[in-house]
């Protein structure tokens, strides 16, 4: 990208993956760049301050979000190779159904998509299944495929290698919190934060996550935070549930909300649901739902027996920002000048982390984008979601 913007300064407010993509990117283009966030990236509450987020191009029949996932993969290995250890890990993702997979639904979708776009992945023997994934009982499943174009991330991990490039390369940190928005006029100029400095910028732009509509409060029809339940839970034998025989997987997720990850190395597996959620402040989020743990054990009771009765070791409320049509927001607000905003992740941003950076810095240079019609500004409309989406109760 030619660099037309030497000299500008955008204050991002926000040092989560939004955030720090953006900054890298808006620096490479000659931007000067300060990020505001509440202590150092990670921030502990940050939705991508966890151990592990799904990478996968496996969107039902959205084909948008099948090509920029196959771009983000490719984004991922090009890390693996420049930064110092791969923090994504390509073990596949494992979709099950109960039922034969039928035409219109999330898993069958998926595969002839998958199959359109010339990637030859046969549907499970299930007879043979339970030798090549020793840890599921199949005998509730009856369809599905392994996909091994797919895997998943470190997200803390990234987060904190993404901040530390951010930080060698010159971006300039504040650890506060954002009160408002400075204006000189009707022109967004910084931002004040609650310990009264004034950070100014020609830019600002918002990338808070979960706390984007509280600090935006006019936003709220179009975002909104959500809170969803994640449990690690440790096995007697974690050699079980290694990436060879246990990879990321999901089960009927359209229509029950679960999915998960292989074992860490200290043995822990990560079980985590994607659904509708309960709306909550990402200040005062609670915790995990004693109902919920009852779920999940049944849930893995039939499922996954080996982790039905073990022990919970971690517990975790993870915020989503949803927006309301499901797809990212990432455009200049039409009605403050100097503000843009970069959030709605919608609990499916993380994957697509090597490709926001771009998409963000040409929003703020208002520079076409392949992707931007889909996330840029739009009024609020009818609640929808990704296809993997569960929102049931």
């Amino acid at each position: 990208m030619t660099n037309t913007q030497t000299g500008n300064r955008v204050v991002i407010v926000g040092g989560g993956i939004f955030g720090c993509t953006a900054a890298l990117e808006l620096l490479s283009r000659g931007w000067s760049v300060s990020i505001v966030n509440p202590g150092g990236p990670p921030h502990e509450d940050a939705s991508s301050t966890d151990v592990s987020k799904v990478v996968r191009m496996d969107y039902g029949s959205d084909v948008f979000y099948h090509e920029l996932g196959e771009m983000a993969i490719e984004g991922w290995r090009r890390w693996n190779r420049d930064w110092p250890r791969p923090l994504y890990h390509e073990d596949g993702f494992l979709i099950l159904s109960h039922g034969q997979m039928q035409p219109g639904e999330y898993e069958y979708e998926n595969h002839h998509i998958l199959g359109q776009r010339g990637y030859d992945i046969p549907r499970l023997n299930m007879n043979l299944a339970s030798s090549d994934y020793p840890a599921w009982d199949f005998s509730g499943y009856s369809d599905g495929y392994f996909n091994p174009t797919a895997g998943w991330v470190e997200s803390g991990a990234v987060v904190e290698q993404i901040a530390k490039l951010c930080k060698d390369s010159g971006v300039q940190f504040y650890s506060g919190h954002m009160d408002q928005l400075y204006s000189e006029g009707s022109h967004v100029s910084g931002v004040l934060t609650t310990d009264g400095n004034v950070i100014p910028g020609d830019i600002v732009v918002v990338a808070a996550g979960a706390w984007t509509p509280t600090l935006l409060p006019w936003l709220t029809d179009l975002l909104s935070p959500t809170g969803q339940p994640v449990l690690h839970f440790l096995p007697e034998n974690p050699d079980l549930f290694r990436a060879d025989k246990f990879p990321p997987w999901n089960s009927d997720i359209a229509s029950s909300g679960w999915y998960g990850f292989p074992a860490l190395s200290d043995g822990r597996v990560k079980v985590a649901h994607h659904g509708r959620g309960v709306s909550v402040h990402p200040d005062s989020r609670g915790t995990v739902d004693v109902n919920h743990e009852i779920r999940a054990r049944e849930f893995l009771g039939k499922s996954i027996p080996a982790l039905s009765q073990a022990p919970i070791v971690y517990r975790r409320i993870c915020m989503y920002c949803d927006a309301f049509d499901g797809n990212f927001l990432i455009g200049h607000d039409p009605n403050r000048e100097g503000l843009v905003v970069a959030s709605g992740g919608s609990g499916h941003g993380f994957k697509f982390a090597p490709l926001l950076g771009e998409i963000i810095a040409d929003a703020v240079e208002h520079h076409p984008n392949k992707w931007s019609a889909r996330f840029s500004w739009r009024e609020a409309g009818a609640l929808t979601t990704e296809e993997a989406r569960y929102t049931g109760q």
